[in-house]
């Protein structure tokens, strides 16, 4: 049984170890010069692999009842006990993110790279595959630029080209074609996981400071979505965790007057209500009650934002007042302009629908002999290692799924 692998990413490359272990020839494709070139950017160079809040409800995309079959067969204990049998042990951080112990996405990588060449798997790198299609029952992928094109066929192909973010790094979708010409449904392709552009007014002030905020989405004043993360104010609006888990609504709702609320104090909030409210006991100055919870530059920004002077007694504050202060610090609003491009985000959302593969084993539902993974998926999940989760899982369950004996002997008698 021969057995194309399309894409030497996270996905592409579990795919193809355990592919292996079945003993069939198994061939790793990719157009660049060497393996996980996105994998090497994660997690700012550490690699975040998994996180121990994965679950179904993380994900943007496929149905609960899909997701959580998946997680069912694919944990992150599983994960772990997979890379620490190739020799990349891990740990946790105390917020349960996952990193390898060597903190290092490229010895990672090198890992990985040993351990195709030690399971047999061809690699074929520089390596061009335009399309391919399916005919006879084997696929037929066409290699090359045009004019120089050639074609080679196999029996069962793993599609694991991904989407389209960080085009420099090779990403370029263009295989979508080609599943739509076999059947498959292709979502339109959208960033995630970058900036959101926002108008910034006064707040403009707060370039360059990070706040771990609580952030939400808002259409016609009701949330679409909300999440919790450090935040960096840009000079065109934000970025970090705590907008980029956000970032994809812009463009699934193109055209539409979408606002950003942001809660500067996240989690701290709660505290300093109470504190703002026993006020009247205080010898503090206003300047000097928010220097508790901010950096100056913060506190005058604020303080500037709700139209109050920062000498003035803390115990002063009347009702009104001390109102403008909460709402400048945890209620703001901004009006979004736009959502992040391909070049500054980190993933795709679009693409397949997960629910024509099956969950165990991402086999296409509707194209014998193909499987797809990583983001061929519309499957993706916020920053913290639960899409690199999902890209190891979703090669790890179509590689093992190859590797049964049951594949081989169905193979062999057709």
């Amino acid at each position: 049984m021969d057995i194309a692998v399309v894409g030497a990413g996270p996905a592409g490359i579990m795919a193809a170890l355990q592919a292996s272990r079945g003993g069939a020839q198994v061939t790793l494709f990719d157009h660049n010069a060497r393996i996980g070139r996105k994998l090497l950017v994660t997690g700012s160079g550490r690699c975040n692999l998994t996180n121990q809040a994965v679950s179904p409800s993380a994900y943007y995309g496929p149905s609960t009842a899909w997701m959580s079959r998946f997680l069912s067969e694919f944990t992150p204990t599983d994960l772990l006990r997979e890379l620490d049998s190739l020799g990349a042990p891990a740990f946790a951080t105390s917020d349960g993110w996952y990193y390898p112990l060597s903190e290092s996405a490229q010895a990672l990588t090198a890992i990985l790279e040993e351990a195709l060449a030690r399971a047999g798997v061809r690699l074929r790198l520089s390596t061009h595959i335009s399309a391919f299609s399916r005919v006879n029952g084997r696929f037929r992928l066409q290699i090359g630029p045009a004019g120089q094109r050639q074609e080679e066929s196999f029996d069962a192909l793993v599609a694991a080209a991904g989407g389209r973010a960080y085009p420099e790094l090779g990403a370029r979708g263009e295989l979508f074609d080609s599943l739509a010409r076999l059947g498959h449904t292709v979502r339109p392709l959208l960033p995630a996981l970058g900036p959101i552009h926002a108008s910034l007014g006064a707040f403009q002030a707060l370039q360059g400071l990070r706040f771990d905020a609580q952030t939400a989405i808002l259409e016609g004043g009701q949330p679409l979505a909300e999440t919790q993360g450090n935040l960096i104010v840009t000079a065109s609006g934000f970025n970090g965790p705590g907008v980029m888990n956000l970032s994809h609504w812009p463009h699934l709702r193109p055209g539409r007057r979408l606002t950003l609320r942001i809660n500067f104090l996240g989690s701290r909030s709660a505290d300093f209500d109470l504190r703002l409210a026993a006020r009247a006991g205080s010898a503090l100055s206003l300047q000097a009650f928010l220097w508790g919870w901010l950096p100056p530059k913060a506190a005058q920004v604020f303080l500037s934002v709700a139209g109050l002077n920062g000498s003035a007694a803390l115990s002063a504050l009347d009702e009104l007042q001390a109102e403008r202060l909460r709402q400048a610090l945890t209620g703001a609003e901004f009006t979004i302009s736009s959502g992040g491009t391909f070049r500054d985000s980190q993933v795709t959302v679009g693409g397949v629908p997960a629910e024509e593969s099956a969950p165990q084993s991402c086999r296409s539902l509707r194209v014998p002999g193909l499987y797809l993974v990583g983001e061929t998926l519309d499957v993706a999940g916020p920053c913290g290692g639960f899409n690199l989760h999902f890209a190891f899982g979703s090669g790890y369950l179509a590689g093992r799924d190859l590797a049964a004996p049951a594949n081989l002997l169905d193979k062999e008698r057709t």
